[in-house]
């Protein structure tokens, strides 16, 4: 199993229940770690593997919009990943406020 990291990213977002964390933002750390089986070849090219910057960029496209709870975000976070790499067997993910 081959995990690709992305560990303590931090974003600045408006999501939360209350009005105040809309209207004033939080910072949220955040750590994905996403997982997939090798292949039997060695990975000698970047299609060939999940891209780091494109998990970041997701991630800070899905942070752009504002849910309510964090647990939504995750959910939609992990579907768009899902999506974009079919290989992907395992994702784990932390969000700290």
């Amino acid at each position: 199993m081959i995990t690709v990291e992305l560990k303590q990213v931090r974003l600045f977002a408006y999501h939360g229940l209350y009005p105040a964390e809309r209207k004033t933002g939080n910072e949220f750390e955040i750590s994905l770690f996403v997982s997939y089986e090798e292949g039997q070849e060695f990975i000698q090219s970047i299609e060939h593997t999940i891209n780091y910057a494109d998990l970041f960029e997701l991630l800070k496209q899905e942070f752009n919009t504002p849910v309510d709870l964090l647990e939504t975000l995750v959910i939609q976070i992990a579907a768009c990943i899902k999506k974009e790499y079919p290989i992907v067997k395992k994702i784990r993910m932390t969000v700290d406020k």
